[in-house]
Order: C-alpha cells, then sequence, then structure tokens
C-alpha cells in the first residue's frame, strides 16, 4: 500500500529557454511535518516554491498534494484544494485595519465566496473566526490600525495570519524571518509554530538559527536538486551537505558571532 503524502514532488524540472533550473527535484512531506528548504542563491529554492503553488507550470514531473496531482493548476485552484503560501515580500490590504485583512481571508473558506452585496459586519462566522486569528498572531492591540501603519515585523504577522486563514493544511512560507532584529525572529519562531500546529510547513530560510530552531526535517537544495532531505543532525552531519553548501555557511556564522 502506497504511502499519502502531505506534499510530494516527482522527478519535478523546470527549463526557462535551455536553462533547466530544476533538475529531477524529489521529495516527500509527511502530514504534520516542518520542513526547512536551504541551499545557496541560484539553488532554485524560489522557483520549486513557484511550482508548487501554481505561479509556474513545471516542465516535466509532477507535485502531489495530499495524492492529488496539482502541477499545472492555477494558484486559486491549489489554494481551495488546502495550499497556502506567503511570499518574501509582505502581501497584505494596506488600506485595510488587521481585522479587515483576517476577515477578507477566511470568507472564502466559509463558503461565502463572491457575495459582495451581504453586509460584513453581520456575518458572525466570519468575524468570530478573525477575532480568533487576531489574538492567535497576537495583534489584538492593533486590530483596527491599517496594515500599511503597521511595523514590519507586524506585517509578517499578519501575513501570516492571513496565509493560514483559508484552514489551508499545507503552509508555505519564503523566508519569514527577512529583516527581523534577533529578537523579533525569536518571537517570530515561536508565533509560527503556534499558528501551525497540525499543519505541514516548508518553510525557505537562510538563517541557519531559524532552520535548526524550527524544522523537523531540513530539505538540501543545490542546483535544482534535493541533495538531502533529513533531520537537522543529520543534514549536519552530511558529508555532501557540507562540502555543497552547509559547512561554509556555518563557519561564516560562527566567524560573525566571533567579532
Amino acid at each position: 500500500m502506497s504511502t499519502t503524502y502531505a506534499l510530494e514532488l516527482k522527478d519535478l524540472r523546470k527549463s526557462f529557454g535551455k536553462t533547466e533550473i530544476i533538475r529531477g527535484a524529489n521529495l516527500a512531506v509527511q502530514s504534520g511535518e516542518r520542513v526547512a528548504i536551504i541551499g545557496p542563491n541560484g539553488a532554485g529554492k524560489s522557483t520549486l516554491f513557484n511550482l508548487i503553488s501554481g505561479r509556474f507550470a513545471p516542465t516535466s514531473g509532477e507535485v502531489l498534494l495530499n495524492g492529488q496531482r496539482i502541477d499545472g493548476k492555477k494558484p486559486f485552484e491549489i489554494n481551495r484544494m488546502g495550499l497556502s503560501r506567503s511570499f518574501q515580500i509582505t502581501n497584505i490590504f494596506p488600506k485595510l485595519s488587521v481585522f479587515e485583512n483576517l476577515r477578507c481571508g477566511v470568507l472564502w473558506s466559509l463558503g461565502y465566496k463572491y457575495t459582495f452585496l451581504k453586509f460584513l459586519a453581520n456575518l458572525d462566522d466570519a468575524n468570530e473566526r478573525a477575532e480568533e486569528l487576531l489574538h492567535m498572531i497576537r495583534l489584538d492591540k492593533k486590530r483596527d490600525v491599517l496594515g500599511m501603519n503597521l511595523t514590519y515585523a507586524e506585517q509578517r504577522a499578519l501575513e501570516i495570519g492571513v496565509t493560514i486563514a483559508g484552514g489551508a493544511n499545507v503552509i508555505l512560507l519564503d523566508e519569514p524571518t527577512a529583516g527581523m532584529s534577533k529578537s523579533e525572529t525569536a518571537r517570530f519562531i515561536e508565533l509560527i509554530r503556534e499558528v501551525t500546529v497540525g499543519k505541514t510547513l516548508l518553510t525557505v530560510e537562510h538563517d541557519m538559527g531559524v532552520v535548526f530552531g524550527l524544522a523537523d526535517k531540513i530539505a538540501v537544495v543545490v542546483y535544482g536538486e534535493v541533495i538531502a532531505f533529513d533531520t537537522p543532525d543529520a543534514v549536519r552531519a552530511n558529508a555532501r551537505v557540507q562540502e555543497a553548501y552547509l559547512g561554509s555557511v556555518l563557519a561564516d556564522q560562527q566567524a560573525a558571532q566571533a567579532h
């Protein structure tokens, strides 16, 4: 009997013209796992995310979400099947309040679809769910503040809230802590842990402290291939990973800390 994974990539390939960016990537993520995707710049990590979330169609290969093929589907179709992602650049509604951003995120999953004529204040279930999310991302005190007036870290927290608002089982976060201070990063890791309990998480991240502090498993992407996929300790000890990427990164970070 074959295993049904939350997310599975099978010999996934993507070329732009004659340049092959993703070169037969394979990955099988169990339901509930937290996976960090790491690799050098230009390795294909963002392209991989774009293929999974439907922004790009693969040249060949398959992407399966809970056993169903999603490669070639449009992003909104994939989202409705249970996968949601955030982006490197914060993607919220800047002229809506924090609460309104969250309420927009829950409407479709509650079955309201395009019912624009409904008066939103009367949608008790949507308002209740938005309030729950507001508390979950710890922005209760900023409920009525416009998205554009939040701090950078608060905007990222709001984007996480919008990302999970639709009830997706598989969450993709693209460099969620980029641009944050150490204290903001530490708080954000805890937030990510809390809001993704019971969900499958994939995150692209360059900060090794975040990677080793958050991930159950690490996928190492080099030249468009997944060269290792294992627990943090196993990846850290992997000779091929050390040679291709991790050794130099850890050495650079240790040198920076020494100074």
